[in-house]
C-alpha cells in the first residue's frame, strides 16, 4: 500500500514503566498523558522500521509520524490508535486481509516462540482490549481491530500487543531463535 503519513496515540500499560514504575497514587483513577522520551522514540523507530537498507545502513522512511503517549492503569498490554495515509487507495477489507494474511520469517522457519498467526484481526467494534486479547498466541500475537476509513488521513485501526511478552522479553527470545536458525549463533557457544 505504501505509507505517506502516520498519527498514533498510545495507551501504555503500567508494566511498560519498569520498576519501580508509576506511583499508585499518580495512576489510580487517572491517565497520565506523557511518557518521557516515548513520543520521539516512536516517531523515530517507526520511520526506521519502515525504512530501507542502503549501503549497509537503514535509511529511515521519509514520511511524517506524529505520536502521543499515555500511561494507563492497565497491568500489561499497549494499545495504539493508528491513523494512516496510504500511498494508494484501499478499502478496509483489503487492509483486513493484509493484516490477517501477514506472515514473516519466524513463521516460515517455524521458530519455537513464533506464533502461527503474528497478527489476528478482530471484527467486533469493541476489540482489541488488553484484558481479552493481550495473551493471544501466548502473548506473541498482535491483535488489530476497528479497521475503518478515516475522514482525515484515510484509514484507521487499533493495535494491541503484550508489551512484556511480545515487546521486551519475547522479542529478545524470538530474535535469538532467528539468529540461531540463520546460522549467526552456534548452539552451545
Amino acid at each position: 500500500f505504501g505509507v505517506e503519513a502516520v498519527v498514533v496515540t498510545t495507551l501504555q500499560a503500567l508494566s511498560g514503566a519498569g520498576h519501580p514504575g508509576v506511583s499508585a497514587l499518580d495512576i489510580t483513577d487517572n491517565v497520565i498523558p506523557f511518557i518521557a522520551g516515548e513520543e520521539e522514540k516512536i516517531e523515530r523507530e517507526t520511520r526506521k522500521i519502515l525504512g530501507r537498507l542502503q549501503g549497509g545502513r537503514v535509511a529511515p522512511a521519509g514520511f511524517p509520524v506524529s505520536a502521543q503517549c499515555h500511561r494507563v492503569n492497565v497491568a500489561d498490554g499497549h494499545l495504539a490508535a493508528v491513523r494512516v495515509t496510504l500511498g494508494r487507495p484501499a478499502d478496509p477489507a483489503e487492509l483486513r486481509e493484509a493484516f490477517a494474511s501477514f506472515r514473516a520469517l519466524p513463521q516460515e522457519l517455524g521458530l519455537p516462540s513464533a506464533p502461527a498467526q503474528p497478527i489476528v484481526v478482530r471484527d467486533e467494534p469493541d476489540r482489541p482490549q488488553p484484558r481479552l486479547d493481550r495473551d493471544a498466541g501466548r502473548g506473541m500475537t498482535v491483535t488489530v481491530g476497528r479497521i475503518a476509513r478515516d475522514g482525515v488521513l484515510g484509514h484507521r485501526f487499533v493495535v494491541l500487543s503484550h508489551n512484556t511478552v511480545r515487546g521486551a522479553a519475547g522479542a529478545a527470545i524470538l530474535n535469538a531463535e532467528l539468529l540461531l536458525a540463520k546460522g549467526y549463533l552456534k548452539p552451545g557457544a
